[in-house]
């Protein structure tokens, strides 16, 4: 199962900073991630970008191997 960092707003509503997926795709773990956590979460994990090993994933076909490791954050502002 591939290991997911949960950053920030992320971790909040969630309730966790890290935990285990099976999910394949980005777009499964934005599913499996929003799914019994309701409005809030959605708005929150599809505001969030995704770090797949380091690399981002972009599209929601973007692959997971059960080895991965992948970092939810939530925008940055800066200047």
């Amino acid at each position: 199962m591939a290991r997911v960092r949960l950053f920030a707003g992320a971790a909040e509503i969630l309730g966790a900073t890290e935990l285990h997926s099976d999910a394949t795709t980005a777009g499964a773990l934005r599913q499996a991630l929003v799914a019994g956590h309701g409005v809030s979460a959605e708005q929150v994990i599809t505001r969030c970008s995704l770090l797949v090993d380091g690399v981002r994933a972009a599209e929601d076909d973007h692959p997971i191997t059960d080895e991965a490791l992948v970092d939810v954050l939530p925008p940055f502002a800066g200047g």
